[in-house]
Formats: C-alpha cells, sequence, structure tokens
C-alpha cells in the first residue's frame, strides 16, 4: 500500500472512531431523556399495575445507564476507564430496582414473586454494583423463564460467617442432569430444550461472580424446582469487615484529633459536620502538601485521606506517614477515594492504609460506622510488635534474589507472584465456603512462601489460621482473615513492583 493508501486508511479509522463517539454521546442522551422523562411522571392518580410498569421501565432504564457508562467507554473515541467501577452500593436500592424489573415480568407469566430480606443484612456494599446487577437479574431471568407456575424467591441474608447470601429459587423443572455438566461452560447449554437462549448466561456469571469475589452455587430441590446461592463473603464487599448495619447512636469522638485532607471544599465541609456531629477534633488540609505541613507540626490519632488529592496524592501522603517513626508511623489511616478497582485497592492497602472508604461519604451511620470500627480495631489489638515490624524484610528478599541470579531473578518473582495470587484466589473460595480443609491447605503454601520472601508478619497470621483451620475453629479463621489477605495483598504488589522495576532496568 502507498502513502496514499494509508493515509486514506487513517482517515477511515479516525472517521470510523469519530461516529462511534458520536453514537455513544447520543445513546447516552437519549437513555438520559428517557430516564428523566420517567422521573417528571405524576404517579399520583395511576393504579397500581401502571405504576409497577413505570418503575420497571426506570430501574430497566437506569440498569442500562450503568451498562452503557460501563461499557461505551471500549468503543474506539472514548477515553477508557480501564476496569469496572467498584463504589458504595446502597443494598434496599439495588434490591428495590431488582424486583421493580423482575416481578412485572413473573406477572405476565402468571407467576408469583417474592422478595424477603432478613434484617441484619448491610445497607451498604462496596464493589461493582453493575457486575452483581447482571448477575441477579441472570438467575431472575432464567428462573422466571423456565418457570411455568408456581413462583419464584428472591431471599437476602447473611451466613453464621457474615457472609452476604442471595438465593433464587423457582419452582420449575429443575436442572436436567445433561445441563449441570456444563453449566458453567461457554457452550452449556445442551441440546433439545424449549426455551430459548444460548447458555451464555451462567458462564459470564460464573465469571463476574470471581471478580466480585464470590462463589456461585446450583442444586435441584427434591421437591421440585430449582436453588442458585450467590455467597460473597465480608471481605469482597466490605474493606472494614462484615457490616450488619449502624449502631444505635453516633460515636463519641471527643477524644479523637484527627487530619482530613481533601481535595473538594465540599467534601471537606460535609465530612467536617460529620466529625463535629461526634465531637472530633479536626483540622483541615486541601491538599496533599498542606497535609504534610500539619503532620510536620501535631500528632493526630487518625488521618482521613483523599487519594485523588491535588499537587501530592493521597498514596504519596500515606507512604510519607508510614516512613516515619514513632507514633506518627503507626496513626490510624483511612483512606477516601470515588471508585476502588481491585488493583486501586491492593495499591492503596500495599502504602499501608488501615482501611477504604468509597466516595461519597453521604450517610453519617455508615462514616460512623467505618470510623468505629477501626477505632475499635486498634483498641482491640493483642498484637502490639506488629506495629513496629516490618512488613517485607527487604535483606532476606533481596538475598534470595542474589541466589537466583540476574537471569533467574525475573523468573522467580514471576513464579512468586503466580503463586501468591493462587493463594489469594484458594483462601477467598475457602473463606467463603467456610472451608477448613481449603484454608488449611492454603495457608500451608503462604506460610512456605512468606518465610521465604522474609514477610515475617503474614507468616505468623497465615500459622494463626493454619493451626485453627486444623482445629476446625471458623471462628479463630475469620478473626485472622482480614489481616492475612491485607498483608497478602501488600506482599503481592510489592513482588509486582519489584518485577516492573527489574524489568525496566534491564
Amino acid at each position: 500500500m502507498d502513502d496514499t493508501g494509508h493515509a486514506t486508511a487513517r482517515t477511515d479509522r479516525t472517521s470510523g472512531a469519530a461516529k462511534l463517539a458520536l453514537l455513544g454521546h447520543d445513546i447516552r442522551a437519549a437513555v438520559s431523556d428517557i430516564i428523566g422523562g420517567l422521573r417528571l411522571i405524576d404517579q399520583t392518580g395511576l393504579d397500581s399495575t401502571t405504576r409497577l410498569q413505570l418503575e420497571r421501565v426506570r430501574a430497566a432504564g437506569e440498569a442500562l445507564a450503568r451498562l452503557l457508562e460501563q461499557e461505551l467507554p471500549m468503543l474506539p473515541g472514548e477515553a477508557a476507564t480501564g476496569d469496572a467501577l467498584i463504589g458504595n452500593v446502597h443494598l434496599s436500592r439495588l434490591l428495590h430496582d431488582l424486583q421493580m424489573r423482575w416481578q412485572g415480568r413473573a406477572q405476565e407469566k402468571g407467576l408469583g414473586f417474592h422478595l424477603e430480606v432478613a434484617e441484619k443484612v448491610p445497607k451498604v456494599l462496596i464493589l461493582d454494583r453493575i457486575a452483581l446487577e447482571r448477575v441477579l437479574s441472570t438467575l431472575l431471568s432464567n428462573a422466571i423463564r423456565y418457570t411455568d407456575s408456581g413462583a419464584v424467591r428472591f431471599s437476602v441474608d447473611l451466613t453464621s460467617d457474615g457472609a452476604l447470601r442471595l438465593v433464587v429459587q423457582d419452582d420449575g423443572p429443575g436442572f436436567s442432569a445433561a445441563a449441570l455438566e456444563c453449566l458453567f461452560q461457554a457452550s452449556g447449554r445442551p441440546d433439545g430444550r424449549g426455551k430459548p437462549g444460548l447458555g451464555l448466561g451462567m458462564h459470564l456469571s460464573k465469571q463476574m461472580v470471581t471478580r466480585l469475589g464470590g462463589d456461585v452455587f446450583v442444586q435441584n430441590l427434591a421437591a421440585g424446582g430449582a436453588r442458585v446461592t450467590l455467597v460473597l463473603p465480608s471481605i469482597s464487599w466490605s474493606p472494614l469487615g462484615a457490616d450488619t448495619g449502624p449502631p444505635g447512636a453516633l460515636p463519641d469522638l471527643s477524644r479523637v484529633k484527627i487530619l482530613l485532607a481533601n481535595g473538594s471544599s465540599t467534601n471537606r465541609l460535609m465530612i467536617g459536620h460529620m466529625l463535629a456531629q461526634m465531637g472530633a477534633e479536626y483540622v483541615l488540609a486541601s491538599d496533599g502538601v498542606e497535609a504534610m505541613n500539619w503532620l510536620d507540626r501535631e500528632q493526630f490519632d487518625l488521618a482521613l485521606l483523599d487519594i485523588e488529592m491535588p499537587t501530592l496524592s493521597g498514596l504519596d501522603v500515606l507512604r510519607s506517614i508510614r516512613s516515619r517513626s514513632g507514633s506518627q508511623g503507626r496513626m490510624l489511616v483511612l483512606a477516601i477515594t470515588a471508585y476502588v478497582l481491585r488493583a486501586n485497592r491492593e495499591a492503596i492497602y500495599a502504602a499501608g492504609a488501615d482501611g477504604i472508604l468509597a466516595k461519597p461519604v453521604l450517610d453519617i451511620d455508615t462514616f460512623a460506622l467505618a470510623l468505629q470500627k477501626l477505632l475499635h480495631r486498634q483498641r482491640t489489638d493483642q498484637r502490639p510488635a506488629e506495629s513496629d515490624s516490618p512488613l517485607i524484610d527487604t535483606d532476606r528478599f533481596e538475598h534470595l534474589l542474589d541466589i537466583a541470579g540476574p537471569a533467574g531473578g525475573q523468573e522467580l518473582l514471576s513464579h512468586l507472584e503466580a503463586d501468591l495470587r493462587q493463594v489469594e484466589r484458594g483462601l477467598v473460595a475457602g473463606l467463603a465456603a467456610a472451608s477448613a480443609n481449603e484454608v488449611r491447605a492454603q495457608t500451608h503454601i503462604l506460610i512456605a512462601l512468606a518465610g521465604a520472601v522474609g514477610a515475617t508478619l503474614l507468616q505468623r497470621r497465615a500459622e494463626a489460621m493454619n493451626a485453627a483451620a486444623h482445629l476446625g475453629d471458623l471462628a479463630a479463621v475469620r478473626s485472622d482473615s482480614a489481616a492475612t489477605m491485607r498483608y497478602l495483598d501488600h506482599l503481592i504488589h510489592f513482588v509486582a513492583s519489584e518485577r516492573a522495576t527489574r524489568r525496566q532496568s534491564r
């Protein structure tokens, strides 16, 4: 192809990207108009059936808008966001939207639709709402499609170990033996079924559930029908541990001195007002440099750091805090960020954060609960020596790489990172399933890996979990799981950073 041909191809690609970008703009505008128009409808004089259908369309429209915001950036000409967005998800609102969407569909088939929510489920989840909504919509859609009479039941509760359990049960024929054998495969639909569909739903749902950090279980019921259970361990939706709802009264923070560093004047005003209601003494910083100036001048019990600050980021401030000696270096830090991707979460914990709170911080009860748990965890920590111990013994780590030699160092780091990530996945699965055997097997591997590289704190936590798993003491296993996963996240991030640094220096 000559220069003219290359130029024409480039022009065509540019023109195509521009058209796709314009299409994305027009789709967003149309969906926005639909949702806006639905919200302007006065439903006062409407009958209940009409109101239900309007709510159904509204919920579906808002779900479509969220899907577009996630998927349109993948088109040429759009600003890519890289990964799914994770933020605060109000569970009651999500469940209401799902009920509005699928209750109408069930009624069209003459089916009952029942939603049952346990009293002590968490009010707020911190995860990818789009992924969770897509999984639950697939399960509800399948249940309604394959049930010709009876009802579909959707229930939400907490397991004994604090995992969120979402169950979809129907009165249909259940899964055939052939379907169960290939249910989560891409071609997981056996031939000869009379209902429409390609069989991709459960395959994609399994992938999304794995991304959410949970698991899905399918069973046929002896009395007829099927039950599909989605289990999300608390570590996958609550960075500060399982949340069973806000306390009855706000905590007393009158003895707590707080540094609030946030790049938004509105957020500083709102969060400062919440802290004042709890009696806290606090000072404000508008960026990272001002936060460092405060830290140079005064001592604080807790820092609330906005990660996306101008001039100097919250991560840089956090790393500086952890590099200090004495009480300032051990100060509690709660990171506040708009969207927490898994990679972001790993980086924030690796930098030394004690917890993560997703923006926007609008609910004082949720905010108070996060602070209360963080401060309570500090008071009840019976391992004070850990705060003085490095997370990684860099001398031992370097010695290990010296033994491997320049050529073998990269290969060693690659295998180490892969093994650590596999252990992480195994632990998440074992904790979700409350499987002492799985936890014992994974912590056995983790003890050896952590000991080899000098991750002493991680090794201790893994040993404690392993001993508790040997005894079948799941309560003790869970008590060490949050810290173990945090230290493991730190080690994975450290190894990945070392790989990247050494690769660039070659």
